[in-house]
């Protein structure tokens, strides 16, 4: 996928309203996991990601700094975020627990 055309998200939109439920790209551009909630708003924010699993099922959630992904809306309006983590990197993490 070619995210040089996206738009990034300026730090006031780094919000539950954007990022829930938004996809994750790892390193090498795989789908590594989705945002499922936010622990603050704008740059200074977190983020949980569920990583692995099917279909949410078995899913490992994972607590992120939003500043080590790079947020973005595609042609569509959708937005995803890319990071330079891989799925194992995320998996290797400890587990996020509210």
């Amino acid at each position: 996928m070619d995210h040089s055309k996206h738009i990034r998200l300026s730090p006031d939109q780094l919000n539950a309203a954007n990022l829930e439920g938004a996809t994750v790209y790892g390193a090498d551009d795989h789908k590594v996991g989705k945002i499922d909630h936010i622990h603050g708003s704008g740059a200074s924010a977190s983020v949980v990601i569920d990583v692995g699993g099917f279909l949410g099922i078995g899913a490992k959630p994972v607590l992120v700094p939003v500043g080590d992904l790079d947020v973005m809306r595609d042609e569509d309006g959708d937005v995803h975020a890319v990071t330079s983590w891989t799925k194992e990197q995320l998996k290797d993490m400890p587990e996020h627990r509210d």
